[in-house]
C-alpha cells in the first residue's frame, strides 16, 4: 500500500505525538490523504529509530485488564530537527496544510506574565539568527519556533498560500500563545514577515489528553514476544484519549472528528478542566509524591496525604468550572481511575520538569480565582508549597529558570518563598497574604507520615 503524501508537518517527535495526533490521523476516513513528516526536538535518536523501520511503530494500549497492540503508519517521514533545509522545503510546499506542535510549554518563550520574552533562553539567539537570514547571511535558528519562523518565511516566498499552526502543548489558549511567540520571533526577520503571518497563518487552540509514559526495555521485549517482530520504538499509552480543537484550517485538515476528536467554538472551558484537574493534580503528585518517596502517579495517589491534596485542589478548581457539558464529577471519577492504573508507570520525575512554566497555568489561576471569591485558595497554594519544598530537596530538576531557582534557594524563610513565587507569577509574589499562606504550608506535606495503601 502506498504511503500517504506529506500534508502535515509536526515539530516535537516524541511518544505523546505518536500516541495522540498520529493515532487520530491514522483513524480518520481520509487517512490515505494525510501523511505526517515529524521532526525531532533536541536529539535525532527518535527519527533514526523510526526511519530504520519505515516509520512504522507499535502502539501498546495498556489497560488494567491487559495490553492490545496496533501498528501506526500515519508518520511517513521522521526527520532530525536540525535538518532545517528539509523543514523549510516541506512547510513551503503547497500540499502542506497543517503544522502541529508538541514542543513542551517551556519552548514558547513565555515571561512570568504570559507575554513573549525576547530574552528567554535561546530566543535572543534566534532573533539574531533570523535577522541574519533575512539579510541573506548565515543564520540558523536553534529553537523549534525559530525554525518554524524561518520555514514560514520560505512558504511566503514560495507563494504556497495560507496554513494552520496547531499547538498541542499544555498551555491555556495555546493557539494564541503560539501566535504571540511566532510573531515575536518573526520581528527578527522584519515587519514584512510578521504581516504575512498575521494574514496567512491561522493558530488553532487545542486541549490534548492521553497519558503516555516513557517506553522501557520491558515494553520493547513485550512487543517482540506478543507480536512476533522487533520494534525498537514502540509507544505505550492508556486507553483514554481526548482531543478538542478550536480554530480555522484555511488549507484543510483530516477529519479528526470522525476519529473521536471534538471541534468547538469556545475551547476555554475544556482547556481549564484539563489544565486544572488533570495537569494540576499531576503537579501536586509530582512534587508531593517525590517528597514522600513515591516514583509513579499510581503510587503517589495511593498515599492518603497526596490523595487529599489532590481532592482539596479539585474542590477549589470545580468552583470555577461551571460551563455546561463539563460534568466535573464524572471527569474527576475518571481521573482517579486513570491515575490508579498501576500498569501505566507514569513517572513523577517526568511530570516535574519545567515547573515555573506549568504552575503559572495550573496553580495560579485557581489560587487567584479562589481569593477573589473570598476563599483562601489553600489547595492551590499547597501545590506551590510542594514545589518549593521539592526544589529545596533536590538539585536534579529541569526548568528553563533553573539558575534563578538556585539563586532564590540561597535565601531563607519568607524571602526565599517570595523569590521563588516571583519566578512563577509577579502578581502572587507581590501579595504578602499569598506569600505568607504558601510559606506557612511549606513542609506540611514533605514528611511521610502514612504508609501508602491501594485505593
Amino acid at each position: 500500500m502506498p504511503q500517504p503524501p506529506v500534508r502535515i508537518v509536526h515539530l516535537g517527535l516524541g511518544a505523546f505525538h505518536r500516541s495522540h495526533q498520529a493515532w487520530y490521523t491514522q483513524h480518520t476516513p481520509d487517512a490515505a490523504e494525510w501523511g505526517i513528516a515529524a521532526f525531532t526536538g533536541r536529539r535525532p535518536a527518535a527519527a533514526e529509530a523510526l526511519s530504520a523501520q519505515d516509520c512504522l511503530y507499535t502502539l501498546v494500549e495498556r489497560s488494567a485488564d491487559g495490553d492490545s497492540f496496533e501498528v501506526i503508519g500515519s508518520i511517513v517521514e521522521a526527520v532530525d530537527g536540525a535538518n532545517i533545509a528539509r523543514l523549510c522545503e516541506l512547510v513551503a510546499a503547497e500540499e502542506t496544510a497543517v503544522v502541529t506542535l508538541t514542543i513542551t510549554e517551556a519552548a514558547y518563550g513565555l515571561a512570568a506574565d504570559g507575554t513573549f520574552d525576547g530574552g528567554a533562553p535561546g530566543v535572543a539567539d534566534d532573533l539574531r539568527a533570523l535577522s541574519a537570514a533575512a539579510s541573506g547571511e548565515a543564520g540558523v535558528p536553534g529553537t523549534p519556533l525559530g525554525r518554524l519562523v524561518l520555514a514560514l518565511a520560505r512558504r511566503r516566498d514560495s507563494g504556497a498560500g495560507p496554513i494552520a499552526v496547531v499547538s498541542c502543548d499544555n498551555l491555556s489558549a495555546n493557539g494564541e500563545v503560539a501566535r504571540r511567540a511566532v510573531l515575536g520571533l518573526a520581528s527578527g526577520w522584519g515587519s514584512g514577515l510578521a504581516e504575512w503571518i498575521g494574514a496567512n497563518v491561522s493558530f488553532v487552540s487545542t486541549s490534548v489528553d492521553r497519558i503516555t509514559p516513557r517506553t522501557t526495555e520491558a515494553d520493547i521485549a513485550e512487543v517482540a514476544e506478543q507480536c512476533g517482530y522487533t520494534d525498537s520504538a514502540p509507544v505505550v499509552a492508556e486507553p483514554f484519549r481526548n482531543w478538542v480543537l478550536s480554530g480555522d484550517f484555511p488549507a484543510g485538515r483530516p477529519r479528526w472528528e470522525d476519529a473521536g476528536a471534538v471541534v468547538v467554538a469556545d475551547i476555554e472551558p475544556y482547556e481549564n478542566r484539563k489544565l486544572w484537574l488533570l495537569n494540576g493534580s499531576h503537579s501536586i503528585l509530582a512534587y508531593a509524591g517525590q517528597l514522600r518517596g513515591h516514583a509513579t502517579v499510581a503510587d503517589a495517589l495511593a498515599d492518603p496525604a497526596c490523595r487529599k491534596a489532590v481532592e482539596d485542589f479539585w474542590d477549589e478548581a470545580a468552583h470555577h468550572l461551571q460551563a455546561a457539558g463539563l460534568d466535573i464529577p464524572a471527569y474527576r471519577k475518571a481521573l482517579l481511575e486513570r491515575f490508579g492504573n498501576a500498569r501505566i508507570a507514569h513517572r513523577l520525575a517526568q511530570i516535574a520538569a519545567d515547573a515555573t512554566t506549568k504552575l503559572r497555568m495550573r496553580a495560579v489561576p485557581v489560587l487567584t480565582a479562589e481569593r477573589a471569591s473570598g476563599r483562601t485558595g489553600s489547595g492551590a497554594a499547597l501545590m506551590l508549597a510542594a514545589w518549593i519544598d521539592y526544589v529545596a530537596a533536590t538539585q536534579d530538576f529541569q526548568d528553563p529558570l533553573a539558575e534563578d531557582i538556585h539563586a532564590a534557594n540561597a535565601l531563607e524563610g519568607y524571602g526565599r518563598v517570595q523569590a521563588l513565587l516571583r519566578l512563577v507569577s509577579a502578581e502572587i509574589a507581590d501579595d504578602s497574604d499569598i506569600v505568607s499562606l504558601v510559606h506557612g504550608l511549606c513542609g506540611s506535606i514533605a514528611a511521610k507520615t502514612a504508609t501508602p495503601s491501594p485505593l
